[in-house]
């Protein structure tokens, strides 16, 4: 067993599959079948260093992952204080943030930086406030604003998005973002989602899964990048057991929802893991679990989450063995 598997979200809790809010309450840890996640809202693990040089390399390729409307400065601020305070009381060995009237100094061990700026001067910082701090975590970051009765994606610096786009969605309602995912709409799921967010009190802090598969252990399926990573969904379908288990991953967020206590603004955090189905297979009840919910799965799902190709040689596969 190793420890990325040990601390892996797997997300199915049932032999079926269905779209629900699923909204748990953040910090509230899951014990799994071969091990155990959800302590904190931040996680980082051995892959931090790989990951945050693999996000710098999407934004120096593409700088547009990075999106900011104007009005929400305040809230990217908020979310700087909020993330980098997390970090450092995660982590006191080898984090902290210090001030000193409007200057602050950041110390990060892990990545050997020390880095002061001025809360509020955007200039003094590499990136902007989002821009730094999705250089410190591993998770992706969506902030939401609250107006008019709606929520709305006007802030991101997402370099491991599943098939969609921050640059398309930025300014969009959170209605109209998730307007392509069958079933949700008719059963009132986002309506429902969207309310509770905007109940959301200052410092409430809530989180949920969600699951698709990947070929290769490949974050950024960005649809700015969909003919690098397209056809590989095509040609898995006709690989060979040991290949097909091998290549084909189970990719889970595990997305916060937490309610800035300053700007009001809510903020996503999304954090990407990958396992394969070899890597799973060594858990049997894992393997059960995710080849039921593979066989099962609507078809309608299935189509919109890009597995109707190969969803049947890998639960195939993972019944067989």
């Amino acid at each position: 067993m190793t420890r990325r598997l040990a601390r892996f979200p797997f997300p199915f809790r049932a032999d079926t599959y269905r779209y629900s809010t699923n909204v748990e309450p953040a910090r509230v840890p899951v014990e799994t079948e071969a091990g155990s996640w959800g302590t904190g809202i931040l996680d980082v693990d051995d892959e931090y260093g790989p990951e945050l040089a693999e996000r710098a390399a999407v934004l120096d390729r593409d700088p547009a992952r990075l999106q900011v409307l104007s009005h929400m400065r305040p809230a990217c601020w908020d979310a700087l204080h909020t993330v980098l305070g997390e970090l450092a009381a995660q982590h006191p060995d080898r984090m902290s943030l210090e001030r000193t009237g409007p200057d602050l100094v950041w110390r990060n061990a892990l990545l050997g930086i020390e880095q002061r700026f001025t809360d509020g001067d955007d200039a003094s910082l590499p990136g902007g406030p989002l821009g730094f701090l999705g250089s410190q975590v591993q998770d992706d970051i969506v902030l939401l604003d609250q107006r008019e009765g709606s929520l709305w994606a006007d802030a991101g610096i997402v370099t491991f998005a599943a098939d969609w786009s921050m640059r398309f969605d930025v300014g969009m309602r959170f209605l109209e973002v998730h307007g392509p995912v069958p079933r949700v709409h008719e059963e009132g799921i986002i309506s429902r989602a969207e309310r509770f967010l905007m109940r959301l009190q200052p410092g409430q802090e809530y989180r949920r899964t969600n699951w698709t598969m990947s070929v290769d252990r490949r974050l950024d399926q960005s649809t700015e990048i969909y003919p690098e990573w397209g056809p590989d969904r095509r040609a898995i379908a006709d690989a060979d057991g040991d290949e097909l288990a091998r290549r084909l991953h189970l990719r889970v967020e595990v997305q916060h929802l937490v309610r800035l206590g300053h700007s009001g603004a809510v903020m996503f955090l999304i954090r990407t893991y990958l396992a394969s189905l070899a890597e799973l297979a060594t858990v049997p009840a894992w393997r059960e679990r995710f080849g039921r919910v593979l066989a099962e799965l609507p078809e309608d799902m299935a189509d919109y989450k890009g597995l109707d190709r190969f969803r049947g040689a890998a639960a195939r596969w993972l019944l067989a063995n």
